[in-house]
């Protein structure tokens, strides 16, 4: 690990040169200084996710900018503080520490949403890939009073997915109101969220989990603790197929962690009465509506949530399940010069599990 007296003038970083189109370039930058309240960290592992696909492929009408040329992508950075900037002397972190950057890179702390704790909703976040410099580099800038402390004994690779796909899918499950026994249906269960969140969900929570997907990830949502597997392909009728491992019910909490508007459409006729929807995936393309009307939530008790990333003590708390054992990501290491592959296997939906690239060299 480099330290602030041996600090190099250029590092590595990995830039979406050509925004709308999956390609990437290394790239020399030069090295920044940290800022009042901010540190300096010697980021070591980046995990790759499917929202950094939706900023590099401009595929989210939603955002208000298109995504710039050169703009350093990823936000789920492991590594160790080298500097701490002015002001930070009262900080909870020290040089030499190590710590995860998130999809949110920092927030005001001022706004109503951030004194309601709903982080995800600070109408001055920043987001980490975009327009805030993220997480496929070897150093990055963060706030230091918004980077998650990584536990001693859990690998630093294995952590990285853990600070998006983790947290958000560990406080999707939390917002659907389940308890111990319910059963929770993973739309998209055997993806980098879906794999994890059945873990969450039957071994830190003790809920049945019914995971839905392509039938080549039957093995690894089953693996992962999945009581019962129902394929995409090959079901005529999802609704009746939960039904029929729910004593006829339905769910009790639906999770879509898939970006396909089709599993959203399907979601609530997955539901028992007083089920809840957490929406996690988000669909690229223009916005559809989800599909469900106003007598059918009123007369069914049915309510609709939105997750987007969880809260700084959701993460901790989902890292701590890690380094329990409770939860482990099923990753794979590749080179930051890898990257545009990856994002080439990921848009043609071959990827098992997640792709953590390894910033070292």
């Amino acid at each position: 690990m480099a330290t602030s007296g041996d600090l190099p003038k250029k590092y590595k970083a990995a830039v979406y040169d050509k925004p709308g189109t999956i390609s990437t370039k290394v790239e020399e930058l030069d090295m920044p200084e940290p800022g009042p309240g901010e540190v300096l960290i010697n980021l070591t592992h980046s995990g790759v996710c499917h929202s950094d696909m939706g900023i590099m492929m401009q595929s989210w009408k939603h955002l208000p900018f298109p995504t710039q040329a050169g703009q350093v992508g990823g936000h789920e950075g492991v590594g160790k503080i080298v500097k701490m900037g002015p002001a930070t002397e009262n900080s909870t972190v020290g040089v030499g520490d190590r710590v995860g950057i998130k999809w949110l890179a920092g927030i005001c702390e001022t706004c109503d949403a951030c004194r309601a704790g709903i982080d995800a909703s600070c109408v001055k976040s920043k987001i980490s890939g975009y327009y805030t410099p993220g997480t496929f580099q070897q150093y990055a800038l963060a706030p230091a009073n918004y980077v998650t402390p990584i536990p001693e004994n859990l690998d630093s690779a294995a952590a990285a997915p853990l600070l998006c796909a983790g947290v958000t899918v560990y406080s999707a499950l939390r917002k659907s109101n389940v308890q111990s026994g319910d059963f929770v249906v993973l739309l998209g269960a055997g993806g980098g969220l879906g794999h994890l969140g059945v873990q969450f969900a039957s071994r830190g929570m003790a809920l049945r989990v019914i995971g839905v997907d392509h039938s080549s990830k039957k093995d690894i949502v089953l693996e992962s603790g999945a009581e019962h597997f129902i394929p995409i392909d090959g079901t005529d009728d999802m609704a009746v197929a939960v039904k029929e491992v729910t004593n006829g019910l339905g769910a009790h909490a639906v999770v879509v962690l898939t970006s396909n508007n089709i599993a959203y459409a399907s979601s609530v006729g997955l539901l028992r009465h007083g089920g809840t929807v957490a929406c996690v995936g988000l669909p690229e393309g223009d916005p559809v509506p989800i599909g469900a009307s106003a007598a059918e939530l009123i007369g069914r008790s049915i309510k609709i949530v939105g997750v987007a990333v969880g809260t700084r003590k959701e993460a901790i708390e989902t890292l701590d399940f890690a380094a329990r054992g409770v939860v482990k990501t099923h990753y794979r290491v590749e080179k930051l010069d890898k990257l545009t592959e990856v994002f080439q296997e990921m848009g043609d939906q071959r990827m098992k599990g997640r792709v953590v690239i390894d910033l070292s060299a």
